[in-house]
């Protein structure tokens, strides 16, 4: 009876090894996944403020909330059954979604641009007379969940392509757990930056002379700070959609231009310089391809999907 139930233990002890060693190989996988999407998650912070602009303060959590929740499904519900199921049985179509998906970023991106530049051609996206309040959130929403499914589409991506040798369980759980901590990471970030003009306010009502100071200076300084967190995240649509594309131009055996992109970038140094010719080249191929897919998209895409922008 003893000896039965030392063996018991031991293969206890031999199966709680090889869940330990699952947990490590996981979080070491997570871990390196995240740090490879860390762009696509800085640019995913910056998107997502300019969609509270204009917004009653006492909406913005709400708001922020909304589309937080729609990030997760995309990711868990949608993107990770889809990362899966591609990685098993087509594999060859992953980098042509998301080329799609960085040519639907392009054109968000430039659409915005073209109407700071023409506002009298901008498409209004709820005249301030006729529609609602809770019909202009709606829509802010659905625009921020529809942005967000292509930025989720690549931070998946990239997760999975970290992790190409992993079982399909191993894969799973390291796309669910990226996929839900960078979500919290994202709008946590996003929720602080929107509501640190009532913290200053709360700051400045207070005795404390210093407090006062903070307080007055969080309040001037956050919208100044949200509209240039909007012109970030527009920027970033842009020159993300370009990246994807110059990415998937190497997968399709056409690397000149970005292998002269490389060139350059590494020309300039390393770290920050490099990443800054990367994305200044990224965002001049991503203004031009959104400029051409402006027509194509609203004339043709969108009214065929019954859907207008």
């Amino acid at each position: 009876m003893s000896t039965g139930l030392i063996a018991l233990l031991d293969d206890v002890a031999a199966i709680a090894k090889v869940a330990a060693a699952s947990i490590d190989d996981i979080a070491a996988h997570a871990g390196k996944a995240g740090a490879k999407a860390a762009g696509v998650v800085i640019d995913d912070a910056a998107v997502t403020p300019r969609y509270v602009v204009g917004f009653d303060a006492s909406r913005e959590l709400p708001i922020i909330g909304r589309i937080a929740v729609g990030s997760l499904r995309n990711k868990i519900l949608v993107l990770l059954p889809a990362a899966l199921a591609l990685s098993a049985f087509a594999p060859w179509a992953i980098t042509p979604l998301l080329v799609l998906g960085g040519i639907y970023l392009c054109f968000e991106g430039t659409e915005k641009v073209a109407e700071w530049l023409f506002p009298h051609a901008a498409h209004d996206e709820a005249p301030a007379a006729a529609a609602s309040a809770q019909h202009l959130e709606d829509t802010r929403v659905a625009g921020a969940i529809k942005t967000d499914f292509i930025l989720s589409a690549e931070i998946m991506a990239i997760t999975l392509a970290s992790v190409p040798d992993a079982g399909i369980w191993t894969q799973a759980v390291v796309l669910a757990l990226v996929g839900v901590v960078i979500t919290f990471l994202v709008y946590g970030v996003v929720a602080i930056i929107v509501k640190a003009d009532d913290a200053g306010v709360a700051l400045a009502r207070r005795d404390n002379g210093a407090a006062q100071a903070i307080g007055r200076l969080l309040v001037r300084g956050m919208p100044v700070l949200l509209k240039v967190l909007s012109i970030v995240g527009t920027a970033a649509m842009i020159w993300v959609g370009g990246g994807i594309i110059l990415h998937g131009l190497e997968a399709f055996g056409l690397g000149a231009l970005p292998h002269l992109v490389h060139d350059i970038a590494a020309m300039a140094g390393d770290g920050f310089a490099a990443w800054v010719v990367n994305a200044a080249f990224a965002g001049m191929a991503g203004l031009v391809i959104g400029a051409l897919a402006i027509p194509l998209m609203t004339r043709l895409v969108l009214p065929m999907m019954g859907k207008g922008h």
